[in-house]
């Protein structure tokens, strides 16, 4: 099995749209993407985003890499993006989806400390319009090429995620988000990978193993010599590698690999800890691993 990946550069005119919640950090993104010489600009109409990249190919070399923000205060945005996006594509235009989403929690405690309503609560509730914002960017998360989670970041942290995903070389790294959790607490929504390791003997029913963690030794081990838990890591990985490839091919760079148990606490952290070592050693690849449940018990 050959695990080599082949990085891909981008375009020579490279588009890139910046859309999601409102409050994950469009704003933090779009400053670091200017540090790093991209030409963003903001509020544009979807609409008239292929009419600004025909303008950037008459002049070669003048913008080789534009960001369009889009969100709340583009009046039209939630019904004309799919037109906008559709007339991007019908130009032949390259272009890529960056998507910031956050929490709910998160997204009411930014508003509430900003003193601002959320743009689509209108007489209701801040949990309203997020709410609200949620169902109408459902699709475009769905179709977008990178999914950023910014719950756990601050603003160095998502500027830093930025310029991971956008250095001066391109974007050739393929940064993966490996994920433990609880199903009992509900299957993570921005996963693009689910694996579900109960089919594991739980640790939780060995007394002295009750009250470790995933990321203790002995329940590492435990899990881990346990029948068909080896294979499963072995297996997965390699069914990944076409699929990381394809992503690389697509210019996608960004991916979330839930692994889930009962209580997140000990298989589902076994197994993402050792996904994470494996999948670490990829040349071009960045792991991340969060352990969403841990402690929850």
């Amino acid at each position: 099995m050959s695990t080599e990946l082949t990085p891909v550069k981008p375009p020579e005119n490279e588009l890139l749209i910046i859309t999601g919640m409102s409050g994950a950090g469009r704003t933090t993104a779009s400053h670091a993407l200017e540090d790093m010489g991209w030409y963003v600009v903001e509020g544009l109409p979807p609409e008239l985003i292929s009419t600004m990249m025909d303008l950037v190919a008459r002049h070669p070399g003048s913008v080789e890499r534009l960001a369009v923000v889009l969100d709340a205060r583009s009046r039209g945005l939630y019904s004309s993006m799919q037109e906008g996006l559709a007339q991007i594509r019908a130009a032949d235009i390259t272009y890529r989806v960056l998507f910031l989403e956050a929490s709910d929690e998160l997204l009411v405690r930014r508003f509430e400390q900003g003193r601002r309503p959320h743009p689509l609560q209108g007489s209701g509730r801040i949990l309203d319009g997020i709410q609200a914002e949620r169902e109408l960017l459902a699709p475009v998360k769905d179709e977008a090429d990178i999914v950023l989670d910014t719950t756990d970041l601050n603003v160095h942290g998502l500027a830093n995620s930025i310029n991971e995903l956008f250095n001066d070389d391109g974007p050739i790294t393929l940064r993966l988000n490996v994920m433990s959790f609880g199903f009992k607490y509900g299957v993570p929504a921005d996963a693009n990978f689910l694996a579900d390791v109960r089919f594991i003997p739980n640790p939780h029913w060995v007394p002295e193993l009750r009250p470790l963690t995933g990321l203790d030794e002995k329940v590492s081990e435990y899990v881990l010599v346990n029948k068909g838990a080896e294979d499963f890591v072995d297996r997965y990985v390699e069914a990944l590698m076409p699929v990381l490839e394809g992503y690389r091919r697509e210019n996608k760079h960004y991916a979330t690999l839930a692994v889930g148990c009962t209580g997140g606490k000990h298989r589902s952290v076994a197994i993402s800890e050792e996904l994470a070592r494996r999948l670490d050693q990829l040349p071009n690849v960045t792991v991340n691993v969060v352990h969403r449940d841990l402690g929850r018990e």
